[in-house]
């Protein structure tokens, strides 16, 4: 089953403007961080799923991964895998590139989903 997403317009004033600049937002109640690699914009968790690291004071390495400023676990900025090889997975957001501006997509949740 495809999944389904409600989304939100990303305030220009919040997003990271230069590359591997790690910014936070807060999207429906949700703490998010938000970087620039290559040019585009990707989202994720904001703690780390190992040890609860606040990602946003990691770093974005050349390979495109976020690394966790606690243990430096890195994960895929494009699916959340654990390159670093520990297993852990890191919550990844779709953002979608509109004529008003960047959307991020939260996944919906619940029975009626």
């Amino acid at each position: 089953m495809a999944k389904s997403y409600t989304w939100y317009k990303l305030s220009d004033g919040h997003l990271p403007l230069a590359e591997g600049e790690i910014t936070e937002l807060e999207v429906n109640g949700k703490k998010i961080c938000c970087t620039l690699h290559q040019g585009q914009l990707f989202a994720f968790a904001h703690k780390c799923p190992h040890a609860g690291g606040i990602m946003s004071d990691g770093f974005i390495d050349t390979a495109g991964n976020v690394v966790c400023p606690i243990h430096r676990y890195k994960f895929s900025l494009k699916n959340g895998y654990n390159c670093s090889g520990e297993g852990y997975y890191l919550k990844t957001y779709p953002i979608e590139q509109r004529g008003d501006g960047p959307w991020l997509g939260i996944e919906k949740t619940g029975w009626f989903w």
